[in-house]
C-alpha cells in the first residue's frame, strides 16, 4: 500500500486525505495538474532535526532546508517560523528568499560556479556564509569583499571520497564529481591555503554532502570520519582549526515498496549517529567541537508532496502493457525520465478499493520516454478517475519546465482542512510574456 500517516491517509468516504482535506474536494476547488503540500509534517521535520541538534549537540548547530528540492517564498516563510536556515545555490533562489524576507545571516550559497552577478547579490544581500568550490570563485570573493570593505565567511567544499549507495547522477562526492577539492589528492590541501591568503575571506570550515537519496548511517559516518581526520591534518600542518562542519543532507525518503519506510523521527536517529560521530571523533583527534550544519532538504518536503491528475485516454496493447494517460507528465516530473525513480500512485476517488491492474502511467507530452512509471498496481482505471501520485514534493516543482508549452501545475499547502495557492497558475499569456517578433518579420 502507502506510507499512511495522521495527514495522508484514506478517509471514511474511500478518499485520499491530506492534511485533512479530502484530496477529491481539493480538486474540485483547484483543479489539476496540481502539486499539493501537507504543512503540518514539514513542520514537523523541520523541529526534529532542529530539536535534535538542540539536544543531542547543546544547540551548536544549525538546519539549513536545501532550497533546489523546493523553492518559494511560503517554504522560506516556514523555514524562518521554524527559526532554521536555508541553503540556496542560485541568483533566483536568493531572490526568492530575499522576497521572503529571510534574514540573511541565516543562509549560506552554494554552487559551483557560481556567477559574477550571484556573489554580488549575496553580498549585497549579506549572506552569512557563502561556500568555495573553485580557486577562481575565491578570487572573485576576495575581490567583492574587498570592494565593499568587508571580510566574507566562507567554507570550502571539499571531496571526501566517500561512495554512498545512490544513483550514480546523484553522488556527489566520489573522485569523479564536479564538486569539491579532493583530500586523495591534496587539492583540499592547497585550497585551503589559498583561501587563508586572502585577507578579505575568513575561513569557517568545510562542506562535505555526499549525495542523495541514501538510506545506510555508515555512509555519514564514514564522511564524517574522513572530515574530522582532514580537519585534524589542516590543524597540524596550516594551523588552521576548523570552526564549523557542514555535512550537507542526502537522507533518504519512501518513494515506492522496496524503500525503507522511515518515521519521521528515524531522522533523529540519522543525525544522532551523526552527531555522535563528530563530538567522538573531536575528542580522539584533540579538536574542539565545531559547529554543525545540516541540510536537509528531500526529507523535509518529499513525503509532504504529492501531485494530482486526471484520467484521460485510456490505452491497452495486448500482451504488453495497458497505459493510462494523464494531463500532466514530464513537464510537472522529470524524474523518471531521467533517473527512472520510482514511485507510489493512488486513486483519489476510490483509494480503498483493492487494485485489479498493473498500468503504466504515460503525461501528456509529445515524447515516448513521456512515463511517470510503467508498473503501478491500481483499481480497474477509468476515463475522469482522480490519481495521486505521492512523495512528490522534492525535485518535482523545482524541476519542472514549460516543454511543450504546457503550463507548469500550481501548488497549494494544506493545513488543518484548507488548502491555498503558495505557488498560483500559468497562464498562456505567461507562456508568451518573453517572446519577441522582429521588425523584418512582421
Amino acid at each position: 500500500m502507502f506510507h499512511t500517516r495522521d495527514t495522508l491517509k484514506i478517509n471514511k468516504k474511500g478518499h485520499l486525505e491530506i492534511g485533512g482535506a479530502d484530496c477529491v474536494d481539493i480538486v474540485k476547488q483547484f483543479g489539476t495538474p496540481l502539486y499539493v503540500f501537507d504543512e503540518a509534517y514539514i513542520r514537523r521535520v523541520m523541529r526534529i532535526y532542529r530539536d535534535t541538534i538542540q539536544s543531542e549537540y547543546d544547540g551548536r548547530g544549525l538546519v539549513l532546508y536545501a532550497s533546489k528540492a523546493f523553492s518559494c517564498e511560503a517554504i522560506y516563510a516556514i523555514a524562518n517560523q521554524e527559526k532554521i536556515g536555508v541553503d540556496v545555490v542560485s541568483g533566483g533562489e536568493l531572490y526568492t528568499a530575499q522576497k521572503a524576507a529571510f534574514p540573511a545571516q541565516r543562509i549560506v550559497m552554494h554552487g559551483n560556479n557560481k556567477l559574477p552577478y550571484e556573489i554580488a547579490e549575496a553580498l549585497d544581500y549579506g549572506v552569512g556564509l557563502i561556500v568555495v568550490d573553485a580557486h577562481s570563485e575565491a578570487d572573485l570573493l576576495e575581490r567583492e569583499a574587498e570592494k565593499r570593505g568587508m571580510i566574507q565567511d566562507v567554507m570550502i567544499r571539499i571531496n571526501p571520497g566517500v561512495e554512498a549507495h545512490t544513483h550514480a547522477y546523484v553522488q556527489t562526492a566520489t573522485p569523479d564529481s564536479k564538486f569539491g577539492f579532493s583530500v586523495a589528492n591534496g587539492a583540499a590541501e592547497e585550497i585551503t591555503a589559498y583561501v587563508l591568503s586572502k585577507p578579505h575571506l575568513r575561513l569557517k570550515g568545510y562542506h562535505c554532502h555526499i549525495g542523495s537519496q541514501i538510506f545506510e548511517k555508515q555512509s555519514f559516518v564514514l564522511a564524517v570520519q574522513k572530515n574530522l581526520a582532514f580537519m585534524a591534518e589542516m590543524k597540524a600542518k596550516l594551523g588552521f582549526e576548523a570552526e564549523a562542519l557542514n555535512m550537507g543532507g542526502g537522507f533518504g525518503i519512501w518513494y515506492a515498496e522496496g524503500d525503507p519506510m522511515i518515521d519521521m523521527n528515524g531522522y533523529a536517529d540519522y543525525l544522532r549517529a551523526l552527531l555522535t560521530t563528530i563530538k567522538d571523533g573531536c575528542r580522539t583527534l584533540g579538536l574542539n567541537f565545531p559547529f554543525v550544519y545540516l541540510e536537509p532538504g528531500r526529507s523535509i518536503v518529499g513525503e509532504a508532496g504529492i501531485t494530482l491528475y486526471t484520467v484521460g485516454a485510456i490505452k491497452e496493447i495486448p500482451g504488453i502493457r495497458k497505459y493510462v494517460a494523464v494531463d500532466g507528465g514530464m513537464f510537472d516530473n522529470p524524474r523518471y525520465a531521467l533517473y527512472q525513480s520510482k514511485y507510489t500512485a493512488v486513486l483519489v476517488n476510490r483509494a480503498a478499493e483493492q487494485p485489479t491492474e498493473l498500468v503504466g502511467i504515460a503525461g501528456k507530452c509529445c515524447e515516448s520516454g513521456d512515463l511517470i512509471g510503467i508498473d503501478f498496481n491500481l483499481p480497474a482505471v477509468k476515463t475522469g478517475d482522480i490519481l495521486a501520485v505521492l512523495s512528490t514534493g522534492a525535485y518535482n516543482y523545482s524541476m519542472a519546465s514549460n516543454y511543450n508549452r504546457n503550463l507548469i501545475p500550481p501548488a497549494v499547502l494544506v493545513k488543518d482542512g484548507a488548502a491555498e495557492y503558495i505557488v498560483k497558475p500559468q497562464s498562456y499569456e505567461d507562456l508568451v510574456r518573453n517572446d519577441v517578433i522582429p521588425e523584418r518579420l512582421k
